[in-house]
């Protein structure tokens, strides 16, 4: 006969159970009867359509939390309709371990909240898919694109679950890549749809943390470091290839895509992000690695940044370039009138699918336009300023000033991408040819008789010294010439004759992106400007993920202008060879000298105006940070304003959008004075606390 302590013990173990739902006929009789449909119970519970048919037609049962809530919900029905009263036991006032999944398709569940799943808005959205509300850090697209309930990505765990954007978790039981591909295109409901109506949709993107690398047989560390990626026998990659799957030319590396050839309109490619090797650089992410953020904080990460800028596809720089096609697709469909039938052509303004030569002058030294015609002309040397002023030319009042103060232009090289026209065809060569401002292209004239002031860097060069002669330069940097009152005569020119702002799109979708992320973190562009530079002293910390972001955002404009004229990497390479970078039709260094050349005058403008509104004359300048002596730490104190307290147009301005100011750093006057003495850069260091450049030797 059992002791009283074995039956409490059984007891025990039955309250212990796991809730017990009605039969999965039962279910649908309930939601049924209470005149609920299918798509309104999924949007209630935060989960899709097919996960909701999948319950009620036994293919799989619900996890914890949404257990508890299903059950909640099925108990009210059950006490609503009496005469078909359900034998649904009542819900725990713990969360249980659910049963092991059997579905086929992705259970998916929502990240704990203080909202019950049960007592949300039950409003169906497109596809079943839950509507997603919105709040700060959550981009919500205009219309939810019914193909990808899910988001665009979502970031893998070592025990199957899937952290997508906006809470969302799926259940993934992918044992194999192989296997994590083939769930990732039929089941998971992730995507993100094209940018433009002639591009193509965004691959999904499977982001590894540690542990499902480790899970799917991936070393914790690749070998090779310096063409990072898998050796071509190891197990994964042989897996892959035998299921008749292909990687692309960069193998299976931190960023590997993994795909079929297209079948119609149906892609099959899935983009993988492997964590521990590195796949986020911090300089580009600070604080979005393992172990900084936990895996959801790492998907909402991600998935703002998908869905303000791109799915990520390998580097902030890769990115970047990425977003320039998706958003100026090379071609579209064309009708031929012989045949009527649709044929893929040109897309006006874009750069096309084939690479266009640069002209000599355009390209690098090592270019095969340069090494094969044996080309000694110069080239075009359109740079960020690193100027500082001569010691010698600072004035007493000056050097009294206790301060000096850095101020940084928010995203330059993107303020200077707006409405910027550039050559999108083949250059042809002209011999003193007329210089007309508006032209793009790039121009051999001799600059070297205009004498500045000495105190402001020369506009013509990087170095802010006087141009020694003739050299080539892009239209903006002699239109500045022409602005400032000089004459220019063109001795040479290259010019194209197809012309567009192939940036705009790119322009307009990252100053969005920039300035709704400054405004999750508290920085608006209602505040005054005292309000302005108050909020960004705090607004990292306001929120780390969105500052992730936003510095994500930055690395994509610099990254995305710099792999326009990415060269050549590996020490095997030899001058006058193709490397793979010139062969992409988005390889235009003309375009990159096009930004660089606005961005440089854009500083100039504002230098020179100053001088003219205040009197004041900067330190030195470094591509868009400028140092000015300054009688207090605030830039307030210096920086021209109207009677009104309006600021004037034309110099510096503080402000949250891309080309107007914030404040970079503040030193005292005498760090900087010794770093102009010993010929650095005070504009490199004046973010830092100062000790290290005079300490440690500066730059």
């Amino acid at each position: 006969m059992a002791s009283e302590e074995e039956l409490f013990a059984s007891v025990d173990a039955l309250l212990e159970e796991e809730p017990q739902l009605p039969s999965p006929a039962e279910r649908a009789r309930l939601r049924e009867a209470a005149g609920i449909t299918q798509a309104r119970l999924a949007a209630a519970l935060k989960t899709t359509t097919q996960t909701v048919k999948n319950w009620e037609n036994g293919r799989s049962e619900p996890k914890s939390p949404r257990l508890e809530a299903y059950q909640r919900l099925l108990n009210g029905w059950a006490a609503k309709h009496t005469a078909h009263r359900s034998a649904a036991a009542p819900a725990p006032a713990a969360a249980a371990q659910p049963a092991p999944e059997t579905s086929t398709g992705p259970p998916v569940h929502e990240m704990p909240s203080a909202q019950s799943p049960a007592e949300a808005p039950a409003t169906s959205a497109p596809g079943g898919a839950a509507p997603r509300p919105p709040t700060a850090g959550k981009a919500v697209p205009a219309a939810l694109d019914p193909r990808f309930p899910h988001g665009p990505l979502a970031v893998l765990d070592g025990d199957g679950s899937v952290y997508g954007v906006d809470g969302i978790v799926l259940d993934c039981p992918a044992a194999t890549i192989v296997e994590l591909v083939e769930w990732t295109l039929k089941e998971s409901g992730l995507g993100a749809p094209k940018l433009h109506r002639y591009g193509k949709d965004s691959d999904p993107l499977i982001v590894l943390t540690a542990a499902a690398a480790a899970k799917f047989g991936l070393p914790e560390r690749l070998e090779d470091r310096r063409g990072l990626r898998l050796a071509e026998d190891h197990p994964v990659v042989q897996q892959v290839l035998k299921a008749k799957w292909e990687l692309t030319r960069r193998g299976f590396g931190p960023w590997a895509r993994i795909y079929r050839k297209a079948q119609g309109r149906d892609r099959q490619c899935v983009q993988f992000a492997i964590l521990p090797w590195d796949a986020l650089d911090s300089r580009s992410w600070p604080g979005v690695s393992e172990a900084e953020m936990e895996p959801a904080d790492i998907a909402r990460v991600l998935g703002v940044y998908a869905q303000r800028v791109i799915t990520p596809r390998g580097s902030t720089a890769v990115s970047g370039l990425e977003l320039m096609s998706a958003l100026r697709p090379p071609t579209r469909p064309v009708r031929e009138e012989e045949t009527g039938n649709w044929v893929s052509g040109h897309h006006t303004g874009s750069l096309g699918t084939a690479p266009v030569p640069p002209a000599p002058p355009e390209a690098r030294p090592e270019h095969p336009v340069v090494v094969g015609s044996g080309w000694e002309g110069g080239f075009v040397d359109e740079e960020a300023y690193q100027w500082v002023r001569d010691v010698d030319l600072l004035t007493g009042e000056e050097a009294a000033l206790p301060f000096a103060v850095g101020l940084d232009l928010n995203t330059a090289f993107l303020a200077a991408a707006a409405r910027l026209m550039v050559g999108l065809s083949e250059p042809e060569h002209f011999v003193r040819p007329k210089f007309y401002p508006k032209v793009p292209g790039c121009w051999l004239v001799d600059l070297s008789h205009i004498a500045l002031d000495a105190r402001l860097p020369s506009p013509f060069t990087p170095t802010g010294e006087r141009p020694a002669g003739p050299a080539w330069y892009q239209t903006h940097t002699v239109a500045y010439a022409q602005e400032l009152g000089h004459n220019v005569e063109i001795l040479e020119a290259y010019l194209r004759r197809e012309t567009g702002a192939y940036l705009d799109p790119w322009h307009d979708r990252l100053k969005t992106a920039y300035v709704e992320t400054l405004a999750d973190l508290g920085v608006t562009k209602d505040l005054s400007d005292a309000g302005f530079l108050a909020a960004m002293e705090v607004h990292r910390q306001a929120d780390p993920a969105m500052a992730a972001v936003l510095a994500a955002i930055k690395g994509t404009v610099k990254g995305g202008i710099g792999k326009l004229v990415e060269g050549p990497q590996g020490k095997g390479y030899r001058a006058g060879e193709e490397w793979p970078a010139m062969k992409r039709p988005t390889w235009a260094p003309w375009i990159r000298n096009a930004v660089i050349s606005k961005a440089r005058v854009n500083m100039h403008r504002k230098l020179f105006n100053m001088a003219k509104m205040t009197g004041m004359f900067p330190l030195a300048v470094l591509s868009d940070c400028v140092v000015y002596p300054s009688p207090s730490r605030s830039p307030l104190d210096f920086l021209p304003y109207a009677e009104s307290g309006k600021p004037i147009p034309g110099a510096f301005r503080l402000g949250s959008t891309p080309g107007l100011a914030k404040l970079e750093g503040v030193q005292g006057m005498a760090w900087a004075v010794v770093l102009m003495e010993q010929g650095y850069n005070p504009a490199r260091h004046i973010k830092g606390d100062g000790h290290d450049a005079v300490l440690d030797g500066g730059e």
